[in-house]
């Protein structure tokens, strides 16, 4: 059995579950600020169809016609988030500290490879400390690191650079379809784990949908995409094929 060089866990909501902290933290943003807005579930699941919290309160804004400081209210809202973290009782989601445990004793890097702020990060790995933290990774990716924020493939490459390694030698995970097209877009073979939030996206292009993350599961996605070929002399794998079935 292969395994691969390293797993790149592809956002701050594949470690923990924070999906509804930040709807909440956008409601209490929007009344801290004079709106009239309010984003029950269904409304925050389409909204996650965009990528970024500052995208999806100016994208709102233009479908509703309004004239909104989206910077200003998202910059609101991120201070309630973290406010909320800070009182929140965050643990890492099913499988997550199993599989950096395998890793780790593997000799398997661990990425993190996110679009989200730093701040962002920092204030996550401080909640769910000590069973996680920054150095548990060997590469932490953010928001201010690349042009274009996912679903970009931007920071995915970066993360392969810093790392070494080539699209063919790693596997990520990723957390909603939205940030899926970003590994997909850097040819990444990659594990769909969907959020609370995002369980009827579309992970087509994934390799495999889990609900727990192990490391059977990403030695299968692995295996397979070697069988298929590294890319390098031979065929690469085709990314978006799933194996679920097969496993």
């Amino acid at each position: 059995m292969a395994f691969p060089k390293a797993v790149l866990f592809g956002s701050i909501g594949t470690l923990a579950e924070t999906s509804e902290l930040q709807r909440q933290a956008f409601n209490q943003a929007f009344a801290a600020c004079g709106m009239d807005w309010h984003w029950d579930v269904e409304t925050y699941r389409a909204l996650l169809k965009k990528s970024g919290g500052l995208r999806r309160v100016a994208s709102y804004a233009e479908a509703k016609g309004q004239p909104v400081d989206a910077a200003a209210v998202h910059a609101v809202k991120t201070k309630i988030y973290h406010q909320l973290l800070e009182n929140a009782e965050v643990a890492p989601r099913d499988g997550v500290l199993e599989l950096m445990s395998w890793a780790r004793k593997s000799g398997v890097q661990i990425g993190l490879v996110s679009t989200t702020s730093k701040a962002n990060i920092e204030r996550l790995l401080s909640a769910l400390g000590p069973a996680i933290d920054e150095r548990d990774f060997d590469f932490i990716g953010d928001g201010s690191m690349v042009t274009h924020p996912k679903p970009s493939g931007d920071i995915y490459e970066l993360a392969l650079q810093r790392l070494g390694l080539t699209e063919y030698e790693v596997v990520a995970v990723e957390d909603t379809a939205e940030s899926l097209r970003s590994a997909t877009a850097a040819s990444v073979a990659t594990i769909a784990f969907p959020g609370a939030n995002a369980q009827t996206d579309d992970f087509s292009a994934a390799a495999l949908n889990v609900g727990v993350l192990t490391p059977a599961a990403i030695t299968s996605v692995y295996d397979i995409r070697v069988a298929q070929g590294d890319g390098i002399g031979g065929t690469a794998i085709t990314v978006g094929g799933s194996i679920e079935n097969r496993i």
